[in-house]
């Protein structure tokens, strides 16, 4: 685990922390930097997953961890008031766009339920200083004009991006209306080291030459996006948190934080192999429906007015990512 030396290790050190989806691929990376400057975190976990990187990392070992479910607001009312939080990353969503499609109410109860109850209880929990909220680059929905910035409206259409664009515009009215202090994020595709989701297309395709397989892209492979490391996700959260108690001026403000890259499927997955020294061919079922056919953002704003520069290459954070998974098989 690479530590940005941009981060303030004085800020963060015996800091009640909040974190939402802690389990999660972005969430367990996320934990282990907090744990690492020495915060003082408390974790809303509902499943038990014990393949997640927080468990085997041995991280939720050294933070609080509360059982209990997103929608439950008057428990995470109980949450900020009893371990009197002070710095909230929201994280918690269903996140595969999948599932999303064949459990929508499911994906909504999560992304915008769970959104609007924790804003609510941090709107009746003086202590909440900072809250930073993760919404996505698919909050953006499909658009003609690229790369998106965060002028670009928010346009969801399909079940997953809708709910990202909804969560989104509800964190947005409420420190409009309210001025909870929060601020927004919108990432690219999160790629790394304990992303147990093997539909997706970087776990799946390592997994799958790990064990000797062809790899499948389950779309026509011409899909563009824009990947983006889980280190540098989570270093941008916690940026995101110090640079919001220095400046007060930043509340409602939302931040893209990408690479800027532009990679189709079938290139990535290529890419893979190469670094996996794999002369597999990936199968391509062209199978993929209510996706976004092309994305990718801007992080011209965070670099002007954060500071903010991504860690790692494509190249570079997919070398770390397989080696995880090969630890992980081995």
């Amino acid at each position: 685990m690479v530590i940005d030396p941009t981060l303030n290790a004085d800020f963060w050190r015996d800091r009640p922390v909040f974190v939402t989806g802690a389990t999660g691929l972005v969430g367990s990376w996320l934990v282990k930097r907090l744990v690492a400057v020495g915060a003082d975190v408390v974790c809303l976990v509902r499943d038990w997953v014990p393949q997640s990187e927080l468990v085997r990392s041995n991280s939720l070992d050294k933070v609080k961890v509360v059982r209990g479910e997103l929608c439950d607001q008057a428990g995470l009312e109980r949450i900020l008031g009893e371990y009197e939080i002070d710095t909230i990353i929201h994280l918690a969503a269903q996140t595969i766009v999948g599932v999303a499609n064949r459990n929508p109410v499911s994906t909504f109860e999560s992304n915008i339920a769970g959104t609007w109850s924790l804003l609510e209880a941090c709107r009746r929990s003086p202590l909440v200083k900072q809250i930073v909220i993760a919404s996505s680059d698919k909050a953006y929905g499909s658009q003609t004009v690229l790369p998106y910035t965060e002028e670009t409206p928010l346009n969801g259409e399909h079940p997953y991006d809708v709910s990202k664009s909804c969560a989104d515009l509800i964190a947005k009215s409420y420190a409009n209306v309210y001025d909870l202090p929060l601020v927004i994020t919108r990432c690219g595709n999160f790629y790394g080291g304990g992303d147990l989701n093997w539909n997706r297309i970087v776990p799946g395709t390592i997994r799958s030459v790990i064990r000797g397989e062809n790899p499948t892209i389950r779309s026509d492979g011409s899909f563009i996006r824009d990947y983006f490391y889980v280190e540098d996700g989570a270093a941008a959260y916690m940026l995101l948190a110090e640079k919001l108690a220095a400046d007060r001026s930043l509340v409602g403000e939302a931040f893209n934080f990408s690479n800027e890259i532009q990679v189709t499927v079938l290139d990535l997955t290529h890419q893979i192999l190469t670094l996996m020294n794999s002369d597999l061919q990936p199968t391509v079922k062209n199978e993929a429906s209510n996706e976004i056919k092309h994305q990718y953002l801007s992080a011209a704003k965070a670099k002007d007015m954060l500071g903010w520069s991504p860690m790692f290459s494509l190249e570079s954070g997919l070398t770390k990512t397989i080696e995880w998974y090969k630890e992980f098989f081995r």
